[in-house]
């Protein structure tokens, strides 16, 4: 091949883009699973344009051509400027093999080419302007949602689909240099088992802040203390931080993220910290209403699961309150219980059962009622009759039980959906810290009370 226009007749193409003039290119050929497909750029400073051509080995059909050109640069449609002179970069074809115009193949020595697939120019956001027939601020304003400018539907899909014809993806570092903070929301992740609720929490606030715009990151944060984990996070710039209560912020590190640019800080754990905006899971209520649940039923020496598993704690002393307030003016008898989620553990807490005199548990959640409740049965201590279980978190496997599970079943209670609150929060900074409660729990009677 030894021209481009050589080869663009063969094909059948006649012109590259309207009023497009390209006397200067190079062009690259990749290889795709037994496909050819060739890339013309034009130098830094005119037009660029592309021309793909396909071409499936030892294949009688037509080979497809398509044309990426730009439909806003003025003048009529004329013919393919020559000559056109690329070089083939990083090619093993033979220079000297001529292709016979209007044969509407490639010829047979391509087909024996190497498969050394080299990448082409990345697309730009003019690119994409150029394609759609709009301008680059428009681009801009489509592909970040920006809902402050009047934009048609029909504009806006040109657009997206001159963007995925492109491959064009924009660049979050630049985009974040021009808005002076980026879009990323950090969500440090938590360093203990999260149960159901924390499940049905961060699923349906990821995906309301993606439909926001919003990038969601989650950071590992197992091993940071409370000085060293804003740093980490502040390093990423994040515009929000959603940390969870295992991390005692300081107002130290609060001060650091936003600083950093961080324009909402917000805590999420069973209590507000002082400085931050909160989201409040206040376990009182869970050990409350379990414990409330058992009193209604006669039971007055109650014991309360306390797991011994690293990071529990944070959970369960709440629990615990919620319980022994509960029980004050019923007087009734809270015993603790500490317990590993371990077999043995159960086992060894089921065999001394009948010494502590005691005729309900409130096991912190299914998963532990669960455990202690096969443990007891083994024991010989029959449920509910000798002794009724409570568990938290109301899962499906307790229904499945003999006796039934009865839990206390959990839910998000918000005035704004909760991404709509983080936007909110973002949007205007600077006011008084936020405190929401979140948690609404209710007691589900079942046959193991």
């Amino acid at each position: 091949m030894r021209n481009l226009a050589e080869f663009l007749t063969t094909k059948g193409v006649k012109t590259l883009a309207p009023g497009a003039q390209l006397p200067y290119a190079r062009a690259t050929y990749t290889v795709r699973g037994g496909r050819y497909s060739i890339t013309v750029t034009t130098v830094p400073g005119s037009m660029r344009s592309f021309a793909e051509a396909g071409c499936a080995r030892k294949c009688s059909a037509p080979p497809r051509i398509r044309t990426i050109t730009s439909p806003t640069i003025p003048g009529p449609t004329v013919p393919v400027t020559l000559p056109i002179s690329p070089t083939i970069e990083e090619s093993s074809m033979p220079r000297s093999v001529p292709m016979t115009q209007g044969s509407g193949r490639l010829p047979d020595a391509m087909s024996q080419l190497p498969n050394q697939p080299t990448e082409g120019p990345v697309p730009t956001s003019a690119d994409v302007a150029r394609l759609a027939g709009v301008s680059r601020a428009t681009v801009s304003y489509v592909l970040n949602n920006n809902a402050s400018v009047r934009i048609s539907e029909p504009t806006r899909r040109r657009v997206r689909e001159a963007a995925t014809e492109l491959g064009y993806v924009p660049h979050a570092a630049a985009r974040s240099l021009r808005a002076g903070h980026t879009r990323m929301v950090l969500l440090p992740t938590m360093n203990f088992p999260a149960g159901p609720l924390h499940h049905r929490f961060f699923h349906q606030l990821e995906s309301g802040l993606r439909r926001l715009d919003y990038t969601v990151v989650q950071y590992g944060s197992t091993g940071l203390d409370a000085d060293d984990a804003p740093r980490a996070w502040a390093e990423l710039r994040p515009v929000a931080v959603i940390a969870p209560g295992t991390i005692a912020l300081t107002p130290q590190g609060i001060s650091v993220l936003r600083r950093s640019g961080a324009k909402a800080v917000i805590t999420l754990g069973p209590r507000p910290v002082d400085g931050a905006h909160a989201l409040v899971m206040d376990q009182r209520e869970v050990g409350s209403c379990a414990t409330g649940h058992l009193l209604e039923r006669g039971r007055r020496r109650i014991g309360v699961v306390m797991p011994e598993e690293s990071g529990l704690g944070l959970f369960a002393e709440p629990r615990l309150a919620g319980a022994r307030q509960a029980a004050l003016s019923h007087g009734a008898r809270i015993e603790p219980l500490p317990l590993r989620y371990e077999e043995e553990s159960a086992a060894r807490l089921a065999a001394r059962w009948r010494t502590m005199g005691l005729d309900a548990v409130f096991a912190y959640n299914d998963e532990y009622a669960m455990l202690l409740m096969r443990a007891l049965q083994d024991a010989g201590i029959e449920v509910p009759r000798e002794t009724a279980v409570v568990g938290a978190d109301d899962l499906m496997l307790g229904r499945l039980l003999r006796p039934r599970l009865s839990s206390v079943r959990m839910e998000l209670a918000t005035p704004q959906p909760l991404a709509d609150l983080v936007d909110r929060l973002v949007q205007h900074p600077g006011g008084a810290p936020e405190c929401h409660d979140l948690l609404r729990a209710r007691a589900v009677h079942r046959e193991s009370s």
